[in-house]
């Protein structure tokens, strides 16, 4: 099981592991299910991580708009299972989609009122 926190009141965030070649982060991520991706991580961190920009993929953004935005492979991680990660490189916060959470086989249970964050995998 993994627990996150909210971060300024309304942004349920949780860690997850990311690497590329050498370089190893564990930047927090918003849990956004409103993104349907595996993970977006600034351009700074692709740059800190050393990402291969791959290709290019067109994201419907939150007004609606469809822009095109870089995208790399890297290893992800969390609770020591490791599986490849589609990112996306993005101006914003770091988000961790739904996607990511099909992967890895969890189930997200936000809870609003209390805010908390967990993470459960499911068989």
């Amino acid at each position: 099981m993994v627990t996150g926190k909210f971060v300024d009141g309304d942004k349920p965030m949780v860690q997850a592991l990311i690497a590329s070649g050498q370089a190893i982060q564990n930047p927090f991520f918003v849990l956004d299910t409103g993104f349907t991706g595996d993970l977006q991580v600034t351009p700074q961190i692709a740059k800190e991580l050393g990402l291969d920009l791959s290709g290019v993929t067109n994201a419907r953004i939150a007004n609606g708009k469809i822009i095109p935005v870089p995208t790399a492979v890297a290893l992800a991680g969390m609770e020591g299972l490791q599986l490849y990660a589609t990112v996306l490189v993005s101006d914003g916060m770091p988000l961790l989609g739904i996607s990511f959470l099909e992967k890895f086989g969890y189930k997200a249970i936000v809870d609003c009122k209390y805010k908390t964050v967990t993470l459960e995998r499911v068989a």
